[in-house]
């Protein structure tokens, strides 16, 4: 049986590669952040499976997605965190020891714009 160019995803899994995909250039966003803005609080994990499981051909913007503190989830050194690294760093995002500052960086909230943006 040939795979489908397409995989089905499910609807909780859309909602997160689009969260992912809408991270400005520039900034940075937790793994429980995204889950919360995709409509699954407390599903971090789950949003690390998600990119895991990813299709390469998507593109997301895998590189901001750090760790609740800020840190690369990659292990220091390895191919993973030099990638990761590097590519924040072209987008202008500084990290220091493996570390981004969330409050400089960070995929800041609009509140109101989300509350009363159309759907």
């Amino acid at each position: 049986m040939a795979k489908s160019a397409h995989p089905v995803v499910s609807p909780e899994h859309a909602a997160i590669l689009r969260t992912i995909a809408a991270i400005p250039r520039g900034r940075v966003a937790r793994y429980g952040e995204i889950a919360a803005r995709a409509g699954h609080p407390r599903r971090a994990r789950l949003v690390g499976r998600v990119l895991g499981e990813s299709d390469p051909a998507l593109k997301l913007p895998w590189q901001r997605v750090l760790r609740s503190d800020g840190r690369i989830a990659f292990p220091p050194g390895s191919r993973g965190f030099l990638e990761q690294r590097a590519r924040l760093l072209e987008e202008g995002v500084m990290v220091v020891k493996g570390r981004v500052d969330l409050l400089r960086f960070g995929w800041q909230r609009d509140l109101d714009a989300e509350m009363w943006a159309p759907r």
